[in-house]
């Protein structure tokens, strides 16, 4: 009968010692002399490696050339007690068989020490280094933490629409789906391409956000939060910005701004505290390797009540800060990541959540504050990083949404399932979103947006 596998996270078991076991992976490392050979094999499932010890006069050198950095293995023997430094435990092989060999002349990753930016190049590998294995469970850790935690709060998951024929953020920049000939599509008598003859009968994109359709949810089965991919067509090559990426939206009815803001606290702490409790090892590899000070700032937020101010009182501390900014500060300026981390970072020396922003910066759908200037937004924003979640409590009152909808010229033909929530029952809701991969940027101390997805969607950058 074979030998079951196990897997290396299993494999540091003090019970296994004396056993013979079966272990799977990749080979790290191999070094030794002309009596003994050592092998790091991981299996992605840990940080750690297990050391595979080769008796040298029980293999010949044929069997042992194809064990390269890259090769895969299926190693049996037996698991003893490590006399060296690192490890707790070994196994002292008695049969090896390769799966698949990487010649060292051609594997990319033959060699340690590559930089991210190349790692990028070669994306459909770099999943095999310790780095990016570290975030990749990071990653798995946190999405399975954002269900476990709305799950035990009664909260219901919603599947919104991916393909749609609104634009939620007014930002126009969304990517067409279509199945006309672009190169010569069907044209109206003005000359503008004629979307009744597309599979839809109408001009669909890409979502930017699930929130519309969140918010039929939510004042229908009271709780609900989306997770999924949203898509944005901005050109932007910086650190901070993907064509694709992935947004939790939570929506709430009878929630209001407070409200709103207590479950966004909750919410991302349970999330950081969810990391470091399940993630220890390898957030503790990134902080050794990337940033000395990971640890103690997700102690810092974790620990800390969040601060919260309206928008009008943040403009002051910033015109009064004596600080040379790149983006002059006036009321009604979209803060820059500049203004949100002065205050997090030097002023607070805590995570700070925004309220009351000018209604000229914000959706159309955030509800008006009676000072008819502002609405009911509320961003949090987080050292770092800046903005990590953008919410508010939504406009519940029919005649004031129409009139910001008509004030924006946003066309009515897109809008009237979304008032209609207004016509009949409305209720006091609000809501969120909050884009993963910014939680797991702060999460890991990486310090680019496109090294924290497996496979980033940006200009011009769609190979893998």
């Amino acid at each position: 009968m074979a030998l079951k596998r196990t897997k290396i996270v299993d494999i540091f078991n003090p019970e296994l010692i004396g056993e013979k076991v079966c272990v799977k992976g990749w080979v790290r490392t191999r070094r030794g002399n002309k009596n003994v050979q050592f092998v790091a094999l991981n299996d992605g499932s840990t940080i750690k490696n297990i050391q595979i010890v080769i008796d040298l006069e029980k293999f010949s050198d044929e069997e042992l050339k194809p064990i390269t950095t890259g090769a895969s293995l299926h190693v049996e023997g037996q698991l003893v007690a490590s006399q060296g430094k690192g490890q707790t435990c070994e196994i002292q092989a008695e049969s090896i068989e390769i799966y698949g060999t990487a010649d060292p002349q051609t594997y990319p990753l033959q060699k340690k020490g590559h930089t991210l930016e190349f790692l990028r190049e070669i994306a459909h590998l770099r999943p095999r280094t310790n780095t990016f294995g570290a975030v990749l469970r990071i990653r798995h850790n946190l999405a399975f933490a954002i269900h476990k935690f709305f799950n035990e709060k009664g909260f219901f998951y919603l599947n919104t629409p991916l393909i749609t024929a609104s634009d939620c953020e007014g930002a126009g920049a969304m990517f067409q789906v279509s199945t006309l000939d672009m190169d010569n599509p069907p044209r109206n008598e003005d000359g503008s391409i004629d979307y009744t003859q597309d599979f839809f009968g109408k001009q669909t994109s890409l979502t930017v956000s699930g929130q519309l359709e969140g918010e039929l949810g939510a004042t229908a089965l009271g709780a609900i939060y989306t997770f999924g991919p949203t898509f944005r067509a901005e050109n932007s090559n910086t650190p901070r910005h993907l064509a694709e990426f992935w947004m939790i939206e939570p929506e709430v009815a009878f929630n209001d701004i407070t409200d709103n803001m207590d479950l966004a606290e909750e919410f991302i702490k349970y999330c950081i505290g969810y990391a470091l409790e399940n993630c220890k090892d390898d957030i503790e590899f990134l902080a050794q390797m990337y940033d000395k000070n990971l640890v103690e700032r997700l102690e810092f937020v974790l620990h800390n009540k969040f601060i919260r101010l309206p928008y009008t009182e943040a403009i002051k501390i910033l015109e009064n800060s004596g600080q040379k900014f790149e983006f002059p500060v006036s009321w009604g300026i979209d803060l820059q990541s500049e203004h949100e981390r002065y205050l997090v970072e030097k002023h607070f020396e805590k995570p700070v959540i925004l309220t009351d922003y000018p209604k000229e910066i914000k959706a159309f759908y955030m509800k008006l504050n009676d000072d008819g200037k502002t609405v009911r937004a509320m961003d949090v924003l987080f050292p770092q990083i800046g903005e990590i979640i953008g919410g508010s409590e939504r406009e519940a009152d029919y005649d004031k949404l129409l009139a910001r909808i008509e004030e924006l010229h946003i066309p009515m033909k897109d809008m009237w399932w979304y008032l209609d929530t207004r016509r009949f029952g409305t209720v006091p809701h609000s809501g969120f979103g909050l884009g993963f991969e910014r939680l797991v940027l702060f999460v890991t101390g990486m310090t680019n947006i496109r090294d924290v997805i497996p496979f980033p969607r940006t200009p011009k950058n769609a190979e893998f």
